[in-house]
């Protein structure tokens, strides 16, 4: 089956840990894609270093996050991708009140340079190069229910994706640069002392791979995702809060659905979740995850209004 480029891609970033723009679609010249997702996260027990625990001054740290989205095909083989997520923290014991408000803005740009049918199946190769800011002045130094890390990052993926009918394999790899970060405090300690208020923020590597039933009308995949962070950080020490430039590796599993309505063509549902089942200095989080999203054809609609 040939791909399907009328999709709609989501991209949020991994502190909120939905679902990202890596999927083997794209979308069609012209169509603007945009919705939001609605996401609820939770955990009870996390990783201090490499020790797993709990923690009855924090109960269970919740967040709850709505981003919008959106995707524009300036071609069929070029993409443009962005969120913005708000976000709401909270935990359920102890004196920490949580927080609220506007995280990071995201923009993806993804590339397909080659597709290719040989015979029943379709091979397809793609770069994504990634840039995200904070868009508010929040703080990264009240971790965990800070709403985000505040670095400015860069990022390039590279994917391949390998379908045969309607069914397909993806898989890719992306390397993170993380800019340093500032905190409000002059000096802190890590494995030493730090007379700064500056804090250098270690890279990361991510791997994902997703397999699963793609047809025109429903996506349904299994999700297997790792990020491991870079030399750099270190590890939380002993009932110690949290602190940005942590080492924090994840290995998730999770489920994607994507449910595109016959009757309206255009509106799309989506939904899924994920679950921390490894980690190193984050949360045991459970994710849960759903949305809406509407294709414009952009073209279309200019040449309606001339008329």
């Amino acid at each position: 089956m040939k791909k399907i480029y009328l999709n709609c891609l989501l991209l949020v970033p991994l502190f909120i840990n939905a679902q990202t723009e890596i999927d083997g679609i794209m979308m069609s010249k012209n169509n603007f894609c945009f919705g939001a997702v609605y996401q609820y996260s939770s955990w009870d027990k996390y990783w201090e270093g490499t020790f797993k625990r709990e923690n009855l001054n924090l109960g269970t740290v919740s967040t709850k996050s709505i981003a919008l989205m959106g995707n524009y095909g300036v071609s069929d083989k070029l993409n443009i991708i962005f969120s913005l997520p708000y976000v709401d923290t909270h935990a359920s014991a102890g004196t920490m009140e949580g927080k609220k408000g506007l995280q990071d803005i995201s923009l993806t740009v993804k590339y397909m340079p080659f597709e290719k049918t040989i015979g029943k199946a379709t091979y397809s190769l793609y770069a994504l190069g990634g840039l995200s800011a904070p868009v508010t002045d929040y703080s990264a130094d009240y971790l965990p229910l800070s709403l985000g890390l505040k670095s400015k990052t860069a990022s390039l993926r590279i994917m391949g994706d390998y379908q045969r009918g309607h069914f397909f394999t993806t898989i890719s790899a992306a390397y993170v640069k993380r800019d340093n970060i500032t905190v409000d405090r002059n000096s802190y300690y890590t494995n030493e002392m730090h007379y700064t208020n500056e804090v250098d923020m270690p890279d990361a590597i991510s791997v994902n791979l997703r397999i699963g039933y793609r047809s025109t009308r429903l996506i349904a995949e299994a999700i297997l995702d790792n990020w491991v962070s870079q030399s750099g950080g270190f590890d939380i020490t002993t009932n110690n809060m949290p602190f940005p430039s942590n080492t924090m590796n994840a290995l998730k599993i999770g489920v994607n659905t994507k449910y595109t309505l016959q009757k309206i063509p255009g509106l799309s549902l989506i939904g899924g979740c994920n679950f921390v089942t490894e980690g190193r200095n984050i949360g045991q989080s459970n994710t849960f995850y759903g949305g809406l999203f509407y294709i414009l054809n952009l073209k279309k609609t200019a040449q309606e209004n001339e008329k």
